[in-house]
């Protein structure tokens, strides 16, 4: 389980294919504090297993289920949000994200603001009906606020902050981002199917 709140941005350094899987080294630091061989570590969102470890970094690998749902980011050279799962007991800065990515948002249009960006995003049809205006998205593992909904479109602010610590600076019409839709409404969603069908 991860909150969304990214700790670094790595880089990816080497990738490599083996087999069905596709090996991908990233270059990080902080992402490496107390990381063991086996702990799972959101990469843009996707939640990914540690299988080696290395001094300057760590290697994960893709399935192809993985590569075919998440946006295509996994070449050398690529910048990535790093963050490591949820201590227990530790803070909850962002919302709760589980790193199993739902599908890919495009971006629609990127628009400055006053030091801060809007940026609009279109939903895939069978997500959109989960993203309601001031509820949660992570967009490439980045816990944000919806601030606005039309059909299957919907705006972000990002804040000078989160554009320096993330790489959502830099984001560009046309752009595909891995989507997360909020836990809570899957969850309501199921209960309101449950609930209407026992009394049918």
């Amino acid at each position: 389980m991860f909150t969304g709140i990214v700790e670094e941005v790595g880089t990816i350094r080497e990738s490599s294919q083996r087999g069905e899987l596709q090996r991908i080294v990233i270059e990080a630091t902080k992402a490496l504090q107390g990381t063991q061989l086996g702990d799972s570590i959101a990469v843009s969102g996707v939640c990914l297993t540690v299988v080696e470890l290395q001094p300057e970094g760590f290697s994960v690998e893709l399935a192809q289920e993985t590569l075919r749902r998440t946006a295509p980011r996994w070449e050398v050279g690529q910048r990535v949000n790093l963050e490591r799962a949820l201590a227990l007991g530790g803070r909850l800065g962002g919302h709760l994200v589980t790193g199993h990515v739902d599908g890919q948002a495009r971006v629609l249009r990127v628009q400055r603001v006053m030091g801060a960006w809007d940026v609009w995003f279109e939903a895939p049809p069978t997500l959109a009906h989960y993203i309601a205006p001031k509820g949660s998205v992570a967009l490439d593992g980045v816990s944000l606020t919806v601030a606005g909904v039309e059909e299957n479109r919907f705006w972000v602010t990002l804040i000078p902050h989160t554009l320096e610590q993330t790489t959502l600076h830099t984001l560009a019409e046309g752009d595909r981002v891995n989507l997360e839709v909020d836990l809570l409404a899957r969850y309501l969603e199921r209960l309101v199917i449950l609930r209407g069908g026992s009394h049918a």
